[in-house]
C-alpha cells in the first residue's frame, strides 16, 4: 500500500485555511472528480483521496489530531466511519439528498460500510459477569463499573509515537506493509507474500517512540463507565458496543455483560410471564373468599370464587415482565391450591361427616 499524501497537499490548501476555505476548495475538486461526472479510470481514486482529506480537515479535532500527529494519528483514533460520520453534513450541502448524493456515492466506492484499507483490526472483547434481581429486571438498572481494559495511550493518541513525531516510510515493504518472496524449485518459481519483519506489516516504522507506552500505542488501565440493563432481559449476553479492549489503528472491541436473573422468594419465571402458588383452606374454596397475592409491583386483591377446584389458575393481566426492546408486559398466573388438613379433632370431623350426610 503506498503512502498517504498529505491532506492538505491532496486539497491544494495551506494549515492556515480557514473551514470555508477547505470546503469551497473540497466543492471543486469534488464535482470536478465525481464519478457521475468524471468518467476516467482515476476519477474513483482521486474522488476516495479528496473526501478521505475533507473528513479530517472539515473536523476540528480531527483536524488538530493530525496536525500534531499525521497520518498515525487519526488512523490510529478514528475508523473510516468515524471520519465521514462527521462531515457528513458538509457532504450533504455540497452533493445533496437521495439519488446520487454523498451516501450512495460513498456506498459504491468504499463499500457499505467505509474502509480504505482492507477489514480493519479490533481489539479483543472483554466479558463482564453480574445478577440482577427480577424487581430490576422490571424496571430495568443503571450500572456503574471500574472496567479494567487495555486503552489507547493518551499521550500519544494510540500512534506509539513521541509527541511532536511521525512515524517513517519502512523502506524494507515500500510502505506495504508486506513483501513478496520468491525461490526456485527446479523449473518452477514460487511466490509467497508475507507480512513485513521490520514494521510488522503496518507500512511504517516508529523512530521515536512514546516515552509513556514505550511504542505500544495502548496500556493497561481502569476506565470507569455506565451502561443501561434494559427491562426484559433473562439470563444471557448483552452486548456494550465499543467498551472493549482498544489497539492502535483499529476498532474497540466489546464489552459482553452477562446477565444471571436471581431466583425470586414468590415467582417463578417463565419468559414475560411469572406464576405464584397462594394456599387457601378447603372451607375458602368451597365458600370464596378474597386473598392478598403479592406481585412485583405491591400487592393487589384478588377474588376467589366459590367452588374454587385445586389448581384454579387465576391471571393478572400485565403483571408480568416487559417485553424486552418492546412495549407490553406479560402475565402474572396465581395458582390456588387447596390445603387440605392431614389431621382433625373430634369437632371437625363430626362437622364434615354431618355435611357429607347432608347429600345423601
Amino acid at each position: 500500500m503506498a503512502a498517504k499524501r498529505d491532506y492538505y497537499e491532496v486539497l491544494g490548501v495551506s494549515k492556515t485555511s480557514s473551514a470555508d476555505e477547505i470546503k469551497s476548495q473540497y466543492r471543486k475538486l469534488a464535482l470536478k472528480f465525481h464519478p457521475d461526472r468524471n468518467k476516467s479510470s482515476e476519477a474513483g481514486e482521486h474522488f476516495k483521496e479528496i473526501s478521505e482529506a475533507y473528513g479530517v480537515l472539515s473536523d476540528s479535532e480531527k483536524r488538530q489530531v493530525y496536525d500534531q500527529h499525521g497520518h498515525a494519528g487519526v488512523d490510529g483514533r478514528y475508523s473510516a466511519d468515524d471520519i465521514f460520520q462527521g462531515a457528513q453534513g458538509g457532504f450533504s450541502d455540497i452533493f445533496g439528498q437521495g439519488g446520487g448524493g454523498f451516501d450512495s456515492i460513498f456506498e459504491t466506492l468504499f463499500g457499505q460500510r467505509g474502509g480504505f484499507g482492507g477489514r480493519q483490526q479490533r481489539g479483543s472483547d472483554i466479558l463482564y459477569s453480574t445478577s440482577i434481581t427480577l424487581e430490576e429486571v422490571l424496571h430495568g438498572k443503571t450500572l456503574k463499573i471500574d472496567l479494567p481494559k487495555v486503552m489507547k495511550c493518551d499521550t500519544c493518541s494510540g500512534t506509539g509515537c513521541k509527541p511532536g513525531t511521525n512515524m517513517s516510510h519502512c523502506k524494507a515493504c515500500n510502505g506495504h506493509g508486506q513483501v513478496r518472496k520468491s525461490r526456485r524449485m527446479g523449473f518452477a518459481s514460487f511466490v509467497t507474500v508475507e507480512p513485513c519483519s521490520e514494521c510488522r506489516g503496518q507500512g511504517s516504522i516508529i523512530e521515536t517512540p512514546c516515552d509513556k507506552c514505550k511504542g505500544r500505542g495502548n496500556k493497561k488501565g481502569i476506565k470507569n463507565i455506565s451502561f443501561d440493563i434494559p427491562p426484559g432481559v433473562d439470563n444471557g449476553d448483552y452486548q456494550v458496543p465499543h467498551e472493549g479492549n482498544e489497539i492502535p489503528h483499529g476498532a474497540s472491541g466489546d464489552l459482553i455483560v452477562r446477565i444471571r436473573v436471581e431466583s425470586h422468594k414468590f415467582f417463578k419465571r417463565d419468559g414475560m410471564d411469572i406464576f405464584y402458588d397462594h394456599d387457601i383452606s378447603m372451607v375458602n374454596a368451597a365458600l370464596g373468599c378474597d386473598i392478598i397475592v403479592p406481585t412485583l409491583e405491591g400487592t393487589e386483591k384478588v377474588s376467589v370464587d366459590s367452588g374454587c377446584q385445586p389448581n384454579t389458575i387465576i391471571k393478572l393481566r400485565g403483571k408480568g415482565v416487559p417485553h424486552l426492546n418492546s412495549r407490553g408486559r406479560g402475565d402474572q398466573y396465581v395458582r390456588v391450591v387447596v390445603n387440605v388438613p392431614k389431621k382433625l379433632n373430634k369437632n371437625q370431623k363430626k362437622i364434615l361427616e354431618d355435611f357429607q350426610r347432608s347429600f345423601d
